[in-house]
């Protein structure tokens, strides 16, 4: 019986190989085609949040409130939108302004930054109609990555400020390093109070192999046309002045992370807050780093009563072999995790 369970078992776990394999392949067909295809193939997604709360709102009040209160709060409402009527109609035309307008960004960054062309978009779509007397707001979480790809997603937030437009940025869990480069940019900074903030630093891991390589006999070869075209190597051998040349790179990033943050908060003490720690929220408006503590449905909620909130996004369209590369990566974790416990299932009984 044993035996037979065993042999069973590992039938099994073949053909679940063979099926995740083939999902496996499908789904890289389809990832491969989604990122061949423009980032511009999709459209501008805009939510008015204000309808959203507003929504939340009236449905607690129809559980909580009694009827009479209920038509309490709809008189209430009535009379309010009725002399909000009349101040508007008083006014010279040359006084009224458009209510304020309030466009929200989200940028949840990795490694890479690779949300950076569809925040790109976004901005693009916000500056066509933003004014000087509007707002545009960034949930912004991010724990850092490359200098060069967030260097850029730091660029596009600088249009926001070239135009003019009041800007403030949200982080409700992180936003360092490579995230903080991108958050001084805003006129007004706004974190959770246990938020992490900070890390102006710069850092490099490298593994190196080259003592196991030589323990079985392979040599590793690098030819280079100039002094420096290779510093360091995973697989040479590192010497002494391309590891100084390396780290004097590193140093060199470092100076223009600091002038960046200078120029954009020059309120700071650099030389203080740029060690490449990170503080939590209370601890980074205490030294500047950020100008206010709130959530960002907090402060969202709040600029509601004054202002139309949109949330603008933007989302690729995705075609079959997208959504088809989508469920074979699901299928294939499902399978995979349903397999796994089948097996242990069977081991404990045969125990």
């Amino acid at each position: 019986m044993v035996e037979l369970l065993s042999e069973y078992g590992l039938f099994l776990a073949k053909a679940v190989t063979v099926v995740i394999a083939i999902l496996f392949v499908i789904g890289g067909i389809a990832s491969s085609s989604m990122r061949g295809r423009s980032e511009q193939n999709g459209l501008v997604k805009v939510t008015h949040l204000n309808e959203a709360f507003d929504e939340m709102t009236d449905a607690l009040k129809s559980v909580v409130l009694t009827r009479d209160q209920l038509k309490e709060e709809e008189k209430a409402e009535k009379k309010k939108e009725k002399e909000e009527r009349k101040a508007a109609k008083k006014l010279k035309d040359e006084d009224k302004k458009d209510k304020k307008r309030i466009y929200v960004l989200d940028f949840d960054g990795d490694v890479k930054a690779e949300g950076v062309e569809a925040l790109g978009t976004e901005i693009t779509a916000v500056l066509s109609l933003a004014t000087k007397n509007d707002e545009i707001v960034l949930r912004l979480e991010s724990p850092g990555g490359q200098v060069h790809a967030y260097g850029l997603a730091a660029s596009q937030l600088s249009r926001i400020n070239d135009r003019g437009i009041p800007f403030t940025v949200c982080v409700d869990k992180v936003a360092a390093s490579g995230g903080y480069m991108m958050a001084c940019i805003a006129d007004n900074i706004i974190a959770a109070p246990f938020s992490i903030l900070g890390s102006v630093g710069v850092v490099a891991e490298l593994p190196n192999f080259n003592k196991v390589m030589k323990k079985y006999d392979v040599d590793y070869d690098v030819y280079t046309a100039g002094a420096f075209k290779r510093t360091v190597t995973v697989l040479g051998e590192n010497t002494d002045e391309g590891k100084a040349k390396f780290v004097e790179e590193l140093e060199s990033t470092h100076v223009l992370f600091k002038e960046w943050v200078s120029a954009n908060r020059p309120s700071l003490d650099i030389e203080k807050i740029a060690t490449g720690e990170h503080w939590y929220g209370s601890q980074a408006l205490e030294l500047g780093l950020i100008d206010s503590l709130k959530t960002s449905e907090d402060y969202l909620f709040d600029a509601s009563k004054d202002a139309d909130v949109y949330e603008v996004s933007f989302q690729v369209k995705q075609s079959v072999a997208d959504k088809l590369g989508f469920a074979a990566e699901k299928a294939a974790t499902r399978s995979l995790t349903r397999w796994w416990s089948e097996i242990t299932a069977r081991h404990n009984r045969i125990v």
